[in-house]
C-alpha cells in the first residue's frame, strides 16, 4: 500500500482545523506540518494530529516536502499563496473564494494547469446528498426545462474578523462570502449556461453601495440571464433580521415541476431537499447535517488517486466572472 499523501496546512482556526479533521479521516493523507500566526489556533491542530511540525509559514511549509497544501487564511493571500504552492509542484485545496477577482482566479486556474497539480475549492454545498439529487433531477430532464432559480442565503450574524469588511482584503462583502456559494451552486446545477447579463442591486447599512472598493455590501440581490433563457434569482447577506441564525435555499423551477434545498428551522448545517409538484412536494433526499468537509475529503482522495489538474477547475473562472459583473467590475 502506498504511503499517505503529505499535506501541510496553512491556516488552522475553525474551519482550517474542521477540513483536516475530514481529510484524515478518509486514510489518504497525512498532516505533517501546519502554520498559522494565532497560538491557540496552532495549539488546537497540535491535538489533532500530534506529530505534525509546526512551521512558521508558506516558505517554511513548501520547504517540506509536500504534496499538497490546504489554505485557509484571509483571502487577500489565496490567490498568490496557490499560485506560489502550485509552481513549487504542490497540489491546492483553498477556502473559498480562490481569488477576489476574475483575474486572480484565471492566474491560479492557469498555474494549476501548467504544473498539472490537483486544484480545489471549498465549495461545499455542492456535495451535499441533497443538491446532487437535484442536479440529478434536472439533468435527466424529470423536471422538464428549468425556466428559473431561486438562491438565497442570508446569515443574521456576520463575519467576526475584521478583514472581512475590507474590500482590499475580502475582495467584497456578503456577495463574496456568500454568494459565491449561490452563483456557484445555480450554474453547476444547471450545467454551466453561458451567462448573458448579470444586473444587482448592492446595500450597505441599508442605503446603495456608493464604493465598492471602499465599502463591503451587507445586502445584495442579483439577476442572472443565461443564454438559454433560464433568469437566476440571487440574494444574500449579514446580519439581516430574518428572525432565525440563516435562510439558505437553492430553489430551481421547472415546466413539470421544480426541486429545492433547503435549510431546516434556521440551521446553518441541517438541509433537506424536496420534490415539487404543485401544491405538494416530496422528500428527495435524507435530511442531513453533517456534510461540511465533504469537499475536502473528496480532494484528499483524489490527491492520493495521483489525480492532477482537472479542466473542471476553469469553470471556477466562470463563477468569479459572474461575481465581477455583480460588483460591476
Amino acid at each position: 500500500m502506498s504511503r499517505p499523501k503529505r499535506v501541510g496546512f496553512l491556516g488552522v482556526g475553525w474551519i482550517g482545523r474542521h477540513r483536516m479533521e475530514a481529510m484524515l479521516a478518509t486514510g489518504a493523507i497525512g498532516a505533517v506540518a501546519i502554520a498559522d500566526p494565532d497560538e491557540e489556533s496552532r495549539a488546537a491542530a497540535s491535538k489533532i494530529v500530534s506529530g505534525a511540525i509546526v512551521l512558521d509559514g508558506l516558505d517554511d511549509l513548501l520547504g517540506a516536502g509536500l504534496d499538497g497544501v490546504v489554505i485557509a487564511s484571509p483571502s487577500a493571500l489565496h490567490a498568490e499563496q496557490s499560485i506560489a504552492a502550485l509552481e513549487a509542484g504542490v497540489a491546492v485545496f483553498c477556502q473559498k473564494p480562490l481569488g477576489r477577482t476574475a483575474a486572480e482566479v484565471d492566474r491560479v486556474v492557469a498555474a494549476a494547469k501548467a504544473a498539472d497539480k490537483l486544484l480545489g475549492v471549498d465549495l461545499s454545498y455542492r456535495f451535499t446528498s441533497g443538491m446532487a439529487a437535484i442536479r440529478e433531477l434536472i439533468w435527466r430532464g424529470e423536471i422538464g426545462t428549468v425556466f428559473g432559480a431561486d438562491l438565497t442565503f442570508h446569515n443574521a450574524y456576520g463575519p467576526d474578523k475584521s478583514w472581512f469588511y475590507d474590500p482590499a482584503l475580502s475582495g467584497g462583502g456578503c456577495v463574496m462570502d456568500l454568494g459565491v456559494h449561490l452563483v456557484d451552486l445555480g450554474l453547476w446545477a444547471l450545467g454551466w449556461p453561458d451567462v448573458t447579463t448579470v444586473e444587482a442591486s448592492l446595500m450597505h447599512q441599508g442605503r446603495p453601495l456608493e464604493d465598492p472598493s471602499r465599502q463591503c455590501e451587507d445586502y445584495a440581490v442579483a439577476t442572472i440571464r443565461t443564454a438559454d433563457g433560464t433568469v437566476l434569482r440571487v440574494a444574500c447577506s449579514w446580519r439581516l433580521p430574518a428572525g432565525k441564525e440563516a435562510v439558505i435555499a437553492a430553489e430551481f423551477y421547472g415546466t413539470d415541476g421544480g426541486a429545492a434545498l433547503r435549510n431546516v428551522g434556521g440551521s446553518f448545517y441541517d438541509l433537506e431537499a424536496t420534490r415539487m409538484h404543485g401544491t405538494w412536494a416530496e422528500p428527495l433526499a435524507e435530511r442531513e447535517d453533517d456534510w461540511g468537509g465533504r469537499a475536502a475529503a473528496d480532494w484528499a482522495r483524489r490527491l492520493a488517486a495521483g489525480e492532477g489538474f482537472d479542466v473542471e477547475a476553469e469553470r471556477l473562472g466562470d463563477v468569479a466572472r459572474v461575481l465581477d459583473r455583480i460588483y460591476g467590475r
